[in-house]
């Protein structure tokens, strides 16, 4: 992180030149077992950080393991005030403080609607709620440090839709509108923050929506998919240019234009959208069926 001394003596942040730097920041990345996450704690270790991997999976100490030196492992729920606490904790003991937050667990949830409130208060949980307890508990020894960043995983779902998927639609406008506000409160505290939204990336949340259906299709067809260690590169240099929106897809920004543009037009178009992937999922399940009598 980049710091100034004051003319009290007091360590504070420089006037932010759209620079930031990773070298000795302490950082933590949740979500980091594998796909997206992994690949930002492993790009924060190239460039100089030291990182708290994070994850509800075992497995996430063998990430850690891989990338030795500059990384360390905590298993737990990121979603709990309880789980928060004690990663900070964590991070506090082996890193000496925390710098960065990168909140990139997420849940794809349930498909439409849902069927229940629990399936919407898991998501949101994981989503949305453990983005505002994590920065509850960061923002005050932030602002007192007088330097934070706050980088939230969000999608391109956040700033369009999710077809298929009410509840990853409306958590990811949430998760991008959070760290709007976040980024624009703070600012003069010296805290940052930005908001990754990528379309497909080939990860395991993405493969855990299924191999057909009209939320799948929506994210393949649209775009490339890219891989994990391309979005963390992208996303690390839009941090270090201190960038609020970091499309690793950059069509998002004129899809995103087009819908503000015109929202009626862009809902009508993403309506004929829907009905064509939902066409198109009937007639493979059953091509499908077909070939199974």
């Amino acid at each position: 992180m980049s710091t100034s001394e004051t003319a009290t003596g007091r360590t504070g942040p420089e006037t932010f030149t759209g620079t930031e730097t990773f070298t000795d920041a302490r950082a933590i990345v949740t979500g980091a077992a594998g796909g997206i996450g992994a690949a930002l704690a492993a790009e924060l270790i190239a460039r100089g950080a030291s990182v708290v991997l994070a994850d509800l999976s075992p497995t996430v100490t063998d990430t850690a393991a891989a990338l030795k030196d500059g990384a360390h492992a905590w298993v737990g729920d990121v979603s709990s005030v309880a789980g928060i606490d004690e990663l900070i904790a964590v991070a506090d003991d082996r890193l000496g403080g925390v710098d960065m937050y990168f909140a990139n667990a997420g849940i794809i949830g349930p498909g439409e609607l849902g069927e229940s409130d629990g399936d919407w208060d898991t998501i949101i949980d994981v989503n949305l709620r453990a983005h505002i307890r994590a920065a509850q508990a960061l923002i005050p020894r932030w602002q007192e440090a007088g330097e934070g960043y706050f980088v939230a995983t969000a999608s391109a779902a956040g700033l369009l839709t999710q077809i298929g998927s009410a509840a990853y639609s409306v958590t990811k406008h949430a998760s991008v509108g959070f760290a709007e506000w976040v980024a624009l409160t703070y600012r003069d505290d010296g805290i940052r923050a930005s908001a990754i939204c990528p379309m497909g990336v080939d990860t395991d949340l993405l493969r855990s929506a299924g191999t057909s259906g009209p939320a799948q299709s929506a994210v393949t067809e649209a775009g490339e998919v890219l891989a994990p260690a391309d979005v963390a590169t992208i996303a690390l240099d839009a941090v270090e240019a201190g960038t609020f929106l970091i499309l690793p897809h950059p069509e998002v920004l004129d899809m995103y234009r087009m819908k503000g543009s015109d929202y009626d037009r862009w809902l009508a178009g993403m309506s004929r959208y829907q009905n064509r992937l939902n066409k198109q999922n009937r007639l493979d399940e059953e091509t499908t069926h077909a070939g199974n009598d």
